[in-house]
C-alpha cells in the first residue's frame, strides 16, 4: 500500500508540472512565436515600404499591407492586395522587404 501511494504522489507531481510548463508555453511563449510568424507573412507581401535611414542591418522600415481576411493571419502570400481600403501599417526588417 505504501508503494502505491509513492506512485501516486509521483504521478500527480508529473501531472502538475506538465501542466504548469503547458501554461508558460501558452501564455509567454506562443504569444512571441505567434506575433513573428504574422509579421514575417505581413511583411513577405508588403508594399510602399519606406526604409529611409535603414541600411539593411536589420533596421525596420515602414510598411504597409492589406489583408483580405480581416486581418486573421491566414493570408497566403498571393493573397494581398495592394489596392484597398483598409491597409494596415506594419513595422518590417529592412532585409525583409522587397
Amino acid at each position: 500500500m505504501k508503494d502505491a501511494t509513492g506512485e501516486l504522489s509521483m504521478t500527480a507531481v508529473a501531472v502538475v508540472a506538465i501542466a504548469a510548463i503547458a501554461a508558460l508555453f501558452s501564455t509567454l511563449i506562443w504569444p512571441t512565436i505567434k506575433t513573428n510568424i504574422m509579421r514575417s507573412t505581413y511583411c513577405s507581401g508588403a508594399f510602399d515600404c519606406d526604409c529611409t535611414g535603414a541600411t539593411g542591418g536589420g533596421e525596420l522600415c515602414t510598411c504597409y499591407y492589406c489583408p483580405t481576411d480581416g486581418g486573421q493571419g491566414t493570408n497566403s502570400a498571393t493573397d494581398f492586395d495592394t489596392d484597398c481600403a483598409d491597409k494596415k501599417e506594419i513595422k518590417c526588417s529592412a532585409n525583409n522587404v522587397n
